[in-house]
């Protein structure tokens, strides 16, 4: 185990790193001072801050995963699906991948990606649904779709669902009254992107086999140097560089050279929903480590790497360390930066929009909204005026392109299979490369609970390019009037809608034919 370390190139912090050590900011996190965010942030602040000693009070939930993972290994159950979305979610994903153990994530409504789930060994399948409250009308279909399918190849569902929840809450009732195999209680005191090393992060996480106890053992060993009031703070240093790189308000991550899988998108996830608010924060981009913004005539940007990738001339910080260490780094880093912004990196309001508007239009199931025009298997349209005087798919990307102002990103929005159309990625370093600018790239519901909250509310300077399909299978929800396929668009046309409400530029591109589509598009920006 290594305790975490950031190496700054390109830029000097150490009066902002002094000011925060005068201030005492990392001991005052440390024993959850509430009052550091201001007041308005001060009541969210007070019931979020459980995530700073979760090395030590996770603990006994060890024993009680230990003890499950092998009553269901004896019964021949070792094909783990998750079902959660943000924290839930992308914690338990990195920490499997990186120690090498299968976990099936489930953090999307695209019904052939909930379909192919379904479609496994049932007979060796447990599910985990993890949701704070049990409302999440994501995690809440996969629910009924997989007792429903236990139940009709004959298996007693109720011994095959794991529930992860906060106490009190109407899905440990839920749990209860069903009968579920097990319900783990997590720690209400801690939001969902700080939930890592919580139960929310744990238990899918042991069940599929990752060494748990290890991970809280590596935070452990972090702690003592992350909660010093010392200039060699290295989540002080950290801080400093995502929020007070003066000009620049974009962080790309790579991983390269690490062993630590799929980390840059956890930290997306945790910078976004926590700085991407009251039209400040910090936009990070989670790159492949051949991407463009890293080019040495890379401009504007703040790049803060997992290894040692450093970019001519930008500011850089290289963080190193094991998995448990780096997340503990860089949640409290996240909390320097929000205090450092003048923001509550505690709450999450634009996340909220974008559910309400779907909610809505699953209600009230409107007609979709007509094509501007359709051009082989694409359907195009935009927010009011982006396509005035456009007849074809490369004029309605370049008025797309043409809103982009200086210090602005590209947003590339996949409502689609990430696995069946991962192809698509490759126009999100095409795209940097034509624009010169920052470009993210996610999949949609699950970037809804990362990024989208920076899209909303976040600095407006962002142009969106959603991409949706059409779903020749689609499957069904018990008890609900509505299918996945309708809710994956329903969420799709909610994002859209609330962005374009916002004054942002919205290209919205459906692929009536997702495999030719995709190709379609391919060839048209590269």
């Amino acid at each position: 185990m290594t305790i975490p370390k950031v190496t700054t190139h390109n830029g000097d912090w150490s009066e902002v790193v002094d000011k925060l050590v005068a201030e005492k900011i990392a001991s005052r996190i440390a024993a959850k001072d509430a009052t550091i965010w201001g007041p308005e942030a001060e009541h969210e602040a007070s019931i979020r801050l459980g995530w700073v000693d979760l090395h030590e009070t996770s603990r006994p939930l060890l024993a009680e995963i230990e003890a499950l993972q092998a009553d269901l290994r004896a019964e021949g159950l070792d094909r783990i699906v998750l079902s959660g979305m943000g924290g839930s979610s992308l914690a338990p994903e990195v920490i499997t991948r990186t120690a090498g153990v299968e976990l099936i994530v489930l953090d999307s409504t695209d019904p052939s990606v909930v379909k192919r789930a379904l479609d496994g060994d049932l007979s060796k399948t447990v599910i985990v649904v993890s949701s704070k409250s049990g409302g999440t009308v994501e995690t809440d279909s996969h629910r009924r779709t997989f007792a429903k399918a236990f139940t009709d190849a004959g298996i007693d569902a109720a011994s095959r669902i794991v529930v992860v929840t906060d106490p009190g809450s109407p899905f440990e009732k839920l749990s209860k009254d069903e009968g579920y195999r097990k319900t783990f209680l997590a720690d209400p005191n801690i939001g969902g992107r700080y939930s890592a090393l919580t139960a929310f992060g744990l238990v899918p996480s042991g069940l599929a086999g990752a060494d748990i106890a290890e991970l809280l053992d590596q935070a452990a060993e972090a702690a003592p140097a992350l909660q010093a009031d010392s200039a060699d703070n290295p989540a002080l240093w950290l801080g400093a560089v995502l929020a007070a790189s003066a000009g620049r308000d974009k962080a790309i991550i790579t991983a390269d050279g690490s062993d630590i899988v799929g980390f840059p998108d956890w930290a997306e996830q945790l910078i976004a929903e926590s700085t991407g608010k009251n039209g400040t924060g910090v936009l990070p981009v989670a790159v492949e480590v051949t991407a463009p913004e890293l080019s040495s005539d890379a401009a504007d940007l703040t790049n803060a790497l997992l290894a040692d990738k450093a970019t001519s001339g930008v500011p850089t910080a290289l963080t190193s360390g094991s998995l448990g260490g780096q997340m503990l780094l860089w949640e409290t880093a996240t909390a320097v930066a929000g205090y450092l912004l003048g923001i509550n990196p505690f709450d999450q309001p634009d996340v909220e929009s974008a559910k309400k508007a779907a909610r809505g239009l699953l209600d009230a199931q409107p007609e979709p909204e007509a094509a501007a025009f359709t051009e082989g298997a694409v359907e195009v349209r935009g927010s009011e005026g982006l396509l005035d005087g456009v007849d074809s798919l490369q004029g309605a990307v370049d008025a797309l392109l043409g809103k982009l102002e200086d210090k602005g990103y590209v947003a590339v929005m996949a409502y689609l299979d990430s696995e069946r159309d991962a192809d698509l990625v490759a126009i999100r370093p095409a795209l940097a490369t034509k624009t010169g600018r920052p470009t993210t790239f996610g999949w949609g519901p699950r970037f809804l609970h990362s990024t989208g909250q920076y899209h909303k509310g976040g600095h407006p300077e962002g142009v969106y390019l959603q991409i949706t399909g059409a779903h020749p299978v689609d499957v069904e929800i018990p008890d609900r009037p509505f299918t996945f396929g309708t809710l994956i668009s329903a969420q799709a046309a909610g994002d859209a809608n609330v962005l374009a409400e916002r004054g942002r530029p919205v290209l919205r591109l459906h692929l009536t034919d997702v495999a030719s589509g995709v190709q379609q598009l391919l060839s048209l920006f590269k």
